[in-house]
């Protein structure tokens, strides 16, 4: 039985003591929070959990096998790092840490105590986007030409990250899990409209070595909720609606073929193919649910996790990139690809 402490419960906390608290071989053992208000909202639901306003007292209990932090994204490098000197196990709400220089340090001291390390990259655990991941490794789709993505909503603001890293951390960490390639280059422009708070618009382009292009829109002031992505290739292509109660996957056997003109070998046809539509039956279990499940198996198993500390590596490069082209007004900037020595 794995015995788990969260750290924060606030916004996401509560779903993780939730999860951990039903799925089968982990065990609720502690939850911290600096408010007593949290806390008591916590003792009412779970009487037995130890809650503390000193998450050091959960580092310091030996009988507690692994952490959870649901903190702000400012804290995750300080917490994660005394949870893996304390011996501990780390799951990490998005994004793994502020830089991608603390991201570094933090799957290097998981290497050292031979202790998981893993991100809360909940989308990745869903049936709709592992879906997505089977149709483009099965090459059923062909090439992938472009990934686009509409993510926007009226509010939550945050007052530590911008909206890059709030919402578009969500589409790069499923464009790192789905597409088997790593974009090269990545292009940001965005705009905050409330004085001395982060962006709340954004637009990233993500560019890759061969033809394929990412585009990501992210706002927290629209005036409707949009969790739409489009992803078109050579011979199928995906609507991916998050918000649609079922079929949020939908295959297109929909795309364009060329034919050279008899008259001119310079001159390239252009036709289009329309084909059936079909929605694939997707697992709906809790993406948190499976994700749990995820991290006490790995434990279990010594196993390395899908959305494990390299993971979470590649994601914060992506986000930093994004904010210093944003603040450079759309400027190009190349991304580091070097992974970690072990």
């Amino acid at each position: 039985m794995i015995r788990v402490g969260v750290i924060g419960y606030g916004y996401w906390g509560p779903n993780l003591v939730r999860n951990f608290a039903e799925a089968q071989g982990s065990q609720i053992a502690a939850v911290s929070d600096l408010r007593p208000e949290r806390l008591a909202l916590a003792r009412r639901r779970y009487p037995v959990i130890k809650a503390t306003t000193d998450y050091r007292d959960l580092l310091a209990d030996a009988g507690i096998d692994a952490v959870a932090i649901a903190t702000p994204v400012s804290t995750h490098f300080e917490l994660a790092m005394q949870a893996l000197q304390a011996g501990k196990h780390v799951l990490v709400e998005k994004p793994l840490a502020a830089t991608s220089e603390q991201a570094i340090r933090l799957i290097e001291e998981a290497g050292r105590h031979n202790r998981v390390l893993m991100v809360d990259h909940t989308f990745v655990y869903t049936g709709a986007v592992r879906k997505i991941g089977e149709l483009m490794a099965s090459d059923e789709l062909g090439d992938i030409y472009y990934y686009d993505s509409v993510r926007v909503n009226l509010g939550l603001f945050q007052h530590d990250v911008n909206v890059i890293w709030d919402l578009a951390v969500h589409d790069i960490s499923i464009m790192d899990y789905a597409i088997p390639v790593q974009p090269c280059a990545v292009s940001a422009t965005g705009m905050s409209h409330i004085p001395g708070e982060p962006a709340d618009v954004a637009y990233l382009t993500l560019f890759f070595d061969d033809r394929l292009i990412a585009h990501v829109h992210v706002n927290w002031l629209a005036p409707v909720k949009v969790r739409r992505t489009l992803i078109g290739a050579s011979r199928k292509m995906i609507v991916y609606d998050d918000l649609e109660p079922s079929e949020k996957v939908k295959v297109y056997d929909k795309g364009i073929t060329l034919s050279s003109n008899a008259e001119s070998v310079y001159q390239m046809l252009v036709g289009y193919r329309t084909g059936d539509m079909w929605a694939p039956q997707l697992n709906m279990t809790e993406a948190l649910r499976t994700e749990v499940l995820h991290f006490i198996c790995c434990i279990e198993e010594c196993d390395r996790p899908i959305t494990d500390g390299e993971a979470g590596l590649r994601v914060v490069r992506v986000l930093e990139a994004a904010t210093q082209s944003m603040a450079e007004r759309g400027r190009l900037v190349e991304l580091d690809t070097a992974g970690v020595t072990a």
